[in-house]
């Protein structure tokens, strides 16, 4: 497969602070790249190196087969970025922010109108087009961003964490548009702190923790490795004695929610014998029993040490 970003020993460090700790990974053509990572992990500071924002402090990548180092001019011309914060004029109206963009990205005087007429069309924002940006809610603001990033039609669309703050409608708008740029052949690199969202659109996954990657592969082969930890969950018709959940603790890691148990261990059939045995022995019904393979939540979850809460409660601290 073509490699349209390639990133080797990549490195940024503000004060001291290792933001970004000597990452290598590639991105191939086409595909859905997602960089899935707590707040403060690099996610960032990645995506600001590799579009020409800020210098890399060692390191180096190619971007669209160019150096960021030596021709930042011509990755710029062939990446379209999209922050989680508006970089649009709020006093510009959604149509004179894609006029604006277009002459910033150089794109020819005249095929400005019919670019940004399909782009208004695309996004559904042909009625908004004449309202201010400041005056559109936050779903319609990203969708006249992502807009804005597409004018010049780039090879490479970042994306920097698009669904946060969004409501869930315009969240799964957001992603429908994501997997159409896909189809039709756009590369897009995508940050996220939400693990279902890069289960859902990704492709490949990069796992980065305080700026190291831990792992990069496809979502099913991250989680395949954790498969030797299955999960038995069972329901039962009431909330089970401390005795009980100590001996089913042999076993391995137990979770206790009410009525709800679940037992992470490496002998399914052991585990679900001993289950239904205590069960019977304390008087308890077992009204649903399943075994489930880990999911990417579990697995990056074993892999990082970083709970999905955690990863939740942390972006509200700021971000590096």
């Amino acid at each position: 497969m073509e490699k349209v970003i390639a990133a080797r020993n990549l490195t940024k460090e503000y004060d001291g602070l290792l933001a970004v700790d000597h990452v290598s990974f590639e991105v191939n053509r086409g595909e859905v790249f997602g960089f899935l990572g707590p707040n403060g992990a690099g996610k960032t500071s990645t995506i600001r190196m590799l579009v020409g924002l800020t210098e890399p402090s060692e390191g180096s990548a190619l971007v669209a087969g160019y150096d960021i180092r030596k021709e930042i001019v011509e990755v710029k011309r062939r990446v379209g970025v999209v922050t989680e914060t508006s970089n649009l004029y709020d006093e510009l109206t959604a149509g004179e922010n894609l006029l604006f963009a277009s002459q910033l990205y150089n794109v020819p005087r005249n095929e400005r109108p019919t670019r940004i007429k399909e782009l208004l069309e695309r996004f559904h924002l042909t009625d908004r087009r004449d309202t201010k940006f400041g005056k559109l809610s936050r779903g319609l603001k990203r969708r006249v961003v992502i807009a804005a990033a597409l004018v010049h039609r780039p090879e490479i669309i970042f994306m920097d964490e698009p669904t946060t703050g969004l409501d869930v409608v315009s969240a799964r708008s957001l992603r429908k548009y994501i997997e159409e740029l896909q189809k039709e052949g756009t590369t897009v690199f995508l940050t996220t702190h939400y693990i279902e969202e890069a289960d859902q659109l990704a492709d490949r996954i990069a796992l980065i923790v305080k700026g190291n990657i831990v792992t990069v592969d496809t979502p099913e082969r991250i989680k395949d490795k954790v498969k030797g930890t299955p999960i038995v969950e069972a329901i039962l018709s009431r909330e089970p004695n401390k005795l009980m959940i100590k001996n089913l603790g042999e076993l391995g890691s137990v979770d206790l929610d009410e009525r709800r148990i679940s037992i992470t261990t490496g002998n399914v059939m052991v585990a679900l014998e001993s289950l239904i045995h205590l069960a019977k022995q304390e008087g308890l019904e077992v009204q649903h029993i399943q075994t489930q393979r880990p999911s990417l939540e579990d697995a990056f979850v074993e892999l990082t040490g970083i709970s999905a809460e955690s990863m939740m409660s942390e972006k509200s601290r700021g971000r590096r």
